[in-house]
């Protein structure tokens, strides 16, 4: 967790952690990947302050740290931190947060 302390991002950028779809079923069965599901969501590990306006006031991310969102099925930049996979992602580009 050390490295990720050393990775602010800049801007209106996100830092995520995808969120791996369970592999067993409730019972214990192993799954196929073809009966996975697949939803792009991840958990929020770091945001940036935002983005300023045509009017230089700031304009705060959207979501914030511990969030589960909903990713598009493409883009954001991958990033290997102590040999864990984040990604990036701009603020605008995320497609919303996941409630319980």
């Amino acid at each position: 967790m050390s490295a990720l302390k050393r990775l602010i991002p800049l801007m209106d950028r996100v830092l995520v952690e995808k969120i791996a779809p369970p592999a067993k079923s409730v019972g214990g069965v192993l799954l196929p990947e073809s009966a996975v599901q697949k939803i792009n969501s991840a958990l929020v590990v770091a945001v940036g302050p935002g983005r300023r306006n045509a009017n230089g006031e700031l304009v705060p991310v959207g979501v914030k740290e511990g969030d589960k969102v909903l990713l598009p099925d493409y883009g954001g930049t991958t990033v290997k931190l102590q040999e864990k996979e984040y990604h990036i992602y701009r603020d605008d580009e995320i497609l919303g947060i996941l409630t319980e």
